[in-house]
């Protein structure tokens, strides 16, 4: 029998694989992810979100983190009108980026930390 052809393939080069590879099975484009970080104020909102505490206000009733910071507060901060802020939201949105939770009348942004972590992967394995 000859020898198996994955054989010569390291253990931890396949688990590193294993994780870029979520990234492609992901339902967004690469060039919309990169796209969406080339502007300044969306990289700030990104910023902001990894550590919301630090950098918003609390919410009655709603935790910063886990649901998210509200879109009023994302806007105030940026010191943009609500329509270019809500804009800047989108395009993160639409990248995967960040996630959205409507409460009644408000909507709340958080980070997609999973999707952030693998982006970073797949930097580090593919670019």
């Amino acid at each position: 029998m000859g020898k198996p052809i994955c054989s010569s393939i390291s253990l931890k080069h396949f688990e590193l694989t294993n994780r870029t590879l979520s990234i492609y099975n992901m339902k967004m484009d690469k060039l919309t992810i990169f796209k969406s970080l080339s502007n300044e104020a969306r990289l700030q909102i990104l910023d902001w979100l990894k550590d919301p505490f630090a950098h918003f206000d609390p919410q009655e009733g709603i935790d910063l983190v886990e649901v998210g910071v509200c879109v009023s507060q994302i806007t105030n901060k940026l010191n943009m009108t609500q329509s270019t802020a809500s804009q800047y939201l989108s395009t993160l949105q639409k990248a995967g980026l960040i996630k959205s939770t409507r409460i009644g009348k408000w909507t709340y942004y958080k980070r997609d930390e999973e999707v952030i972590k693998n982006l970073g992967i797949f930097i580090q394995t593919e670019l």
